[in-house]
């Protein structure tokens, strides 16, 4: 009776540590695709939305969720003037443009 025990309770551990190692493995994914998306702003806003001092653009980093994402979508609608930033937020799902507000936001300023 003991060494079933034995393997029940080794079985459970090693299934932990896969299901463990399977939601970090995700994460990481996920950290790693939206720095991707985030890397497409660093031309003009900097890297991780820190605009170089001096520039004309803004930059990104500690700027509320909701305002960027309602800044995107104006771009994306076209109802906020843009010389490429129009274009460019066409690109992005509502999904895709959630994902980079909340990880500009995240930054301090």
């Amino acid at each position: 009776m003991r060494m079933k025990q034995i393997i029940v309770a080794t079985s459970l551990i090693g299934y932990s540590l896969v299901g463990n190692f399977v939601a970090y493995a995700q994460d990481a994914k996920e950290a790693l695709y939206t720095k991707s998306l985030v890397a497409t702003c660093a031309n003009c806003h900097g890297t991780n939305g820190y605009a170089a001092s001096g520039s004309s653009v803004s930059g990104l980093a500690g700027l509320p969720k909701d305002y960027l994402i309602a800044q995107m979508k104006a771009f994306k609608n076209g109802t906020r003037p843009a010389t490429v930033m129009h274009q460019l937020a066409k690109g992005f799902s509502d999904a895709q443009i959630e994902q980079m507000a909340a990880y500009f936001a995240a930054q301090k300023k």
